[in-house]
């Protein structure tokens, strides 16, 4: 029975991981697509985040099966309860990864090159985020390791924050373009809102990774 019960553990915290790995590599290959200005890529992208929340859902049908199969203890039950707060936020970075995408891919289609050059400068925004991605997989992966994941927070807590100067300097860009866009005022507006609302993916990664440390260390959730 225990060895069953730490197989399951092991195993809801494997499928957490696959499902990271999987968003990870989404928005990694957005942010290539996006370099090469592949609207025909940006599309094919979306269609396999429609599967997430059937993913989840099971994670998180795996782990009421846990606590009804067994009796865990109370460190358990915190990393437990962390995954099913993961996963929640999990699909909410699926919702903001393929509205990001299919934003583009109409910013794309207006096939303005002064937009498509302010998409690429709007793109260290995604490396941060790439980064942020890479730091949550390491997270899980150094899962025993406590103040390995506690560096791995802070470094996304410090691409957090770049995030947050580039798109202070994107707005400024902005201002200064809308003054001579001849007529795009719009499409600059409606992009820098795609950005911002894009911001929110290393927003929730940055709460992931408070959640694993609460599921390795306790504190508060």
């Amino acid at each position: 029975m225990l060895q069953q019960y730490h197989e399951a553990r092991h195993s809801i915290r494997a499928d957490v991981l696959t499902l990271v790995e999987d968003l990870a590599e989404t928005n990694k290959e957005g942010l290539v697509a996006l370099m090469a200005l592949d609207s025909a890529k940006l599309e094919s992208l979306r269609k396999p985040l429609a599967v997430v929340s059937e993913r989840t859902e099971k994670i998180d049908n795996a782990i009421v099966l846990l606590f009804a199969r067994y009796t865990p203890e109370a460190r358990d039950l915190r990393e437990m309860v962390s995954y099913l707060k993961i996963t929640s936020t999990l699909n909410r970075i699926r919702t903001n990864i393929n509205n990001y995408l299919k934003n583009m891919q109409g910013m794309l289609a207006e096939e303005s090159e002064e937009i498509q050059g302010f998409i690429q400068s709007s793109l260290s925004i995604n490396r941060c985020t790439e980064d942020a991605f890479e730091s949550i997989v390491e997270m899980f992966k150094t899962f025993e390791d406590n103040e390995k994941i506690k560096a791995l927070a802070a470094k996304i807590d410090l691409e957090y924050s770049k995030t947050d100067d580039i798109y202070t300097l994107l707005e400024k860009d902005v201002l200064k373009k809308v003054g001579i866009a001849q007529g795009q005022a719009e499409e600059y507006f409606n992009l820098l809102k795609y950005i911002r609302k894009n911001l929110k993916v290393i927003d929730r990664l940055d709460s992931v990774a408070q959640r694993i440390i609460f599921a390795r260390m306790g504190g508060k959730l």
